[in-house]
């Protein structure tokens, strides 16, 4: 079957490992089997640096392309069903998206499994305004008679939405432009997000618990969703908090530096 064609060819630098200094950085998020790492390769090219996380026994892709005339570094993090770190992939995902800092976050979602894979969607977007929903494998869900409302989905959710087939490079322009926007500040966005205030005694605790955080962790980032998770109980936030380990997260995934160049 002859692939769809697309118009990026004359934007688009597929850069594999050969990135050097990048002036953005974006990361992959979404459940096992949505097609990241065919969305990664639609962009990056095939050549990847693949290594383990620090500290971890999980494997990590990173590759880079340039658009726009700006480098851009694409991190694929580990396929994940939630945020909130019952395993050591979770894990992963979590703090390099609350403590990476990057520039994009990109949600690739089955659309065969919309609900279950809009549970990481929503609490990505809990964290972060600077996300897209990757919407992959829409030839499979035409084949199966299904339909997706792009427009209505981006509506409910506030972010952008991209319909993509990526095996067959589809919607890859799109997606491309819409993380340009997104990383140069073309674009803003106000994400779905859940709503405290009308519970007066769990925003005052929140309020509490983020102005403590600051006094404490002055650099760290996304402070009122760590203090979420201190109320909730995470036994993970609570000891890293209280051992201090919450800070060195903070400095130690800064998403900065360069890519070397080894092949697969």
């Amino acid at each position: 079957m002859k692939k769809k064609t697309t118009s990026t060819g004359s934007k688009l630098q597929k850069l594999g490992v050969h990135l050097g200094q990048a002036d953005y950085v974006v990361v992959l998020a979404g459940n096992p089997n949505t097609g990241k790492s065919t969305v990664f390769n639609a962009v990056t090219g095939l050549r990847q640096h693949t290594g383990n996380w620090p500290g971890k026994t999980i494997a990590r892709a990173e590759g880079g392309f340039s658009y726009n005339g700006k480098k851009f570094r694409l991190v694929d993090l580990p396929g994940t069903y939630s945020l909130l770190s019952a395993t050591d992939d979770e894990e992963v995902a979590r703090n390099f998206i609350l403590f990476g800092r990057p520039d994009v976050t990109v949600v690739v979602i089955d659309p065969m499994r919309l609900e279950r894979n809009l549970n990481l969607a929503l609490q990505v977007l809990q964290i972060t305004e600077k996300a897209i929903v990757c919407v992959n494998l829409m030839d499979e869900a035409r084949a199966h008679g299904l339909k997706i409302d792009g427009q209505g989905l981006s509506h409910d959710l506030g972010v952008p939405v991209v319909l993509a087939a990526a095996r067959q490079g589809e919607g890859i322009d799109q997606l491309l432009a819409e993380i340009d926007n997104m990383a140069g500040g073309r674009s803003s966005c106000s994400p779905h997000r859940l709503n405290y205030d009308i519970i007066p005694s769990v925003q005052e605790s929140m309020d509490e618990l983020v102005g403590a955080l600051a006094e404490a962790y002055p650099g760290m980032p996304h402070r009122e969703w760590v203090a979420l998770r201190l109320l909730e109980g995470d036994q993970q936030i609570i000891e890293a908090v209280a051992n201090g380990e919450i800070g060195k997260l903070s400095e130690d995934h800064v998403a900065t530096g360069t890519i070397s160049a080894c092949g697969n």
